[in-house]
């Protein structure tokens, strides 16, 4: 895909063009691995944890740097997402570089596209169904964090499933 698809003017301080999150179990052998393949199909460079993670970094350390390096993040709410730790971490890093002009030398912020696979955004963004519970034993600054990103991150998205 050319460059000029994309919004904002290439940023040379991207490793990746998309990092992708999702929860696994709910989507890694159905949608995402469409969507990756898609998505790499057209020369677009994405980043997925289960492939693409270097073998002996630590692994946290590693996602954060590839969400600040890349140029979008795909978000793909599904039934379990909020059910992990995982993902709702990832949220926040993602959410703070999207409000953020100094992750990058190219002052670039992250663009954010949330796809809404067989839950409604209502449901994620006033955190009802499986939504409202978060995962238990957490500090509350920690789950106000995760719910301040579910609220933010629920702007026009893409919901796709069975009734949509």
């Amino acid at each position: 895909m050319a460059s000029s698809s994309f919004r904002t003017p290439p940023c040379t301080c991207n490793t990746y063009d998309v990092f992708i999150s999702f929860r696994g179990e709910d989507t890694r052998t159905r949608f995402t691995d469409h969507l990756c393949k898609a998505l790499k199909d057209k020369s677009i460079r994405v980043f997925r944890d289960d492939s693409d993670l270097e073998r002996g970094k630590t692994i946290w350390e590693e996602l954060v740097k590839v969400i600040k390096t890349s140029r979008i993040a795909v978000i793909v709410f599904s039934k379990n997402y909020a059910n992990s730790r995982w993902c709702l971490d990832e949220l926040v890093v993602i959410m703070d570089c999207k409000s953020s002009t100094t992750r990058c030398k190219c002052n670039q912020t992250l663009e954010v596209v949330p796809i809404f696979y067989e839950v409604s955004p209502s449901d994620v963004r006033e955190q009802k169904g499986n939504f409202a519970e978060v995962p238990p034993n957490f500090s509350e600054d920690t789950v106000k964090k995760w719910r301040k990103a579910l609220t933010d991150c629920t702007f026009v998205g893409l919901p796709l499933g069975k009734d949509r």
